[in-house]
């Protein structure tokens, strides 16, 4: 059976959405205002900027215009490591309901955006997609900074990795 762009994408951000949220998960509990640069976010400001993500382009889409004043609903930003997760996968579940409605010939139509008139297809593949795994390669990095373990994503993380090759050479090391 052959797969439209829509379904694809929505697959594919159903993936993303789940390695963000094992991420989200394992973020170290007393770090959400970790900020290894002065002028950067800290660790949970980047880490609810992931569902800012999902929540204001579908947002926006829906709407089929752009405001800046208008909010996404659930958008106001939890002030605690052990709320980001749910936090996210709510913003997201009201998201992907938004993006759901689409049809596959919304994908070409413009709809007004940050830098002007932008494809509803651009947004989903970039503002959503892209720009959320971009955000999420900086947090796992943050995520280690601030002394956590990273999730296994997309293979296995730093400690499984020792611990596949000290099985496989029955402890010692090469």
């Amino acid at each position: 059976m052959a797969i439209n762009e829509l379904d694809m994408f929505l697959s594919a951000w159903d993936f993303e959405a789940g390695n963000t949220l094992k991420l989200l998960r394992a973020l170290p509990a007393t770090q959400y205002d970790f900020r290894p640069d002065a002028g950067g976010r800290s660790l949970g400001e980047l880490a609810w900027h992931l569902a800012e993500s999902d929540a204001y382009p579908s947002f926006v889409i829906e709407a089929g215009k752009f405001d800046m004043a208008a909010k996404p609903p659930h958008i106001e930003r939890p002030r605690k490591v052990e709320a980001l997760a749910p936090g996210y996968a709510l913003v997201h579940q009201e998201a992907a309901a938004r993006i759901c409605k689409l049809r596959l010939e919304d994908l070409d139509r413009l709809t007004p955006f940050f830098a002007g008139p932008t494809a509803i297809r651009d947004l989903l593949w970039n503002a959503i997609l892209a720009h959320g795994i971009h955000h999420r390669g900086q947090l796992s990095l943050m995520c280690r900074l601030a002394g956590g373990q990273v999730p296994a994503l997309y293979g296995p993380n730093r400690e499984e990795t020792a611990a596949m090759r000290a099985a496989a050479t029955g402890g010692k090391s090469s």
